[in-house]
């Protein structure tokens, strides 16, 4: 009989955690965490978990202290004897920092992900990295989890009836095309220029609009802005409709009114990041499935193909 399993969550991701746990049917293990009058961070496991298999769940959302917290989980873990740590992070801070664009500037994401191996992290699981290609910045396995198996469903269930789908900027094309071909559907792109970061100076939209129930798709919805000016020239160019689906749920700065405030129907995102407050224009989806089944899979040295819903294909004649 291999190692057993045991879970734990950071206190940033205590909702989500509770939840994966039982789906996954283990219980939360127990781990006192603190923070002490000058701010460090403490943690200790009071579960022994010496060679088990340790699966810390925590989204690495702001403030700082929720990175280092995991860290120090892992770190913890490994000079607990744990026979292998999975850091289990829906939400990856820092990921938009992916490239050097601009001269001496911090390549944010690779530095994550070398702190994340350096604790001793063995394994990471995450969701709707901003640049898929940041898997390529670990030389651990990094499951990448695809918010397309719990949105599709949903968009399913709306019955549109002149779906197109609409990427917020030309780097989300690829992922759009995609989910758009599962649909045999249209798509669309929004073309953005900016002047400064979480401020658009100007915006086109390539291909026809008119008549079309919108789903607008991205990774993330920091200030709403890109959304809300996005639903506003679509509706302005005759669209029908416009929704839009957002994984993870930053939501800083005046984003809860840019979104109530916006044409937008609906704002879909997952809970990988908790909302601040609760509002009339969100829907949340829970990841806790799709999130235990990966675990269940990795602990049983299972492929997790399965949870990914690929393009149809047309039957050939």
């Amino acid at each position: 009989m291999g190692p057993s399993a045991k879970i734990f969550s950071g206190r940033g991701s205590k909702y989500l955690a509770e939840k994966i746990a039982k789906k996954f049917g283990e219980p939360l293990g127990i781990v006192k965490i603190q923070t002490f009058s000058d701010g460090e961070i403490g943690v200790e496991y009071e579960d022994s978990i010496r060679g088990k298999i340790v699966f810390l769940i925590q989204s690495t959302f702001a403030p700082s202290d929720n990175l280092m917290e995991l860290l120090l989980m892992i770190d913890a873990a490994k000079r607990a004897s744990a026979y292998k740590v999975i850091a289990v992070m829906p939400y990856y801070g820092y990921a938009r920092q992916d490239r050097k664009d601009k001269p001496r500037v911090a390549i944010g994401s690779k530095l994550v992900a070398n702190t994340l191996v350096a604790a001793g992290a063995d394994r990471v699981v995450t969701m709707d990295l901003h640049a898929p290609q940041i898997q390529g910045y670990f030389d651990i396995p990094v499951d990448h989890l695809d918010s397309s198996a719990i949105f599709i469903p949903y968009i399913e269930s709306l019955n549109l009836e002149n779906l197109t789908f609409a990427a917020p900027d030309v780097g989300s094309a690829n992922r759009i095309r995609e989910i758009a071909s599962y649909f045999e559907s249209d798509m669309v792109i929004c073309d953005k220029h900016r002047k400064r970061a979480n401020e658009i100076a100007s915006m086109v939209v390539i291909g026809e609009v008119k008549d079309r129930d919108i789903v607008l798709i991205d990774d993330i919805c920091d200030t709403g802005g890109t959304l809300a000016k996005s639903a506003a020239l679509m509706l302005e160019k005759g669209a029908r409709s416009v929704r839009a689906f957002c994984t993870h749920p930053v939501l800083s700065g005046n984003a809860y009114e840019n979104i109530e405030n916006s044409v937008l129907d609906e704002l879909v995102v997952c809970d990988t990041i908790p909302l601040k407050k609760d509002s009339k224009k969100i829907k949340v989806l829970s990841t806790d499935e799709l999130f235990a089944v990966a675990l269940r899979n990795a602990y049983e040295n299972k492929s997790i193909n399965s949870l990914f819903i690929r393009s149809r294909t047309r039957p050939t004649k």
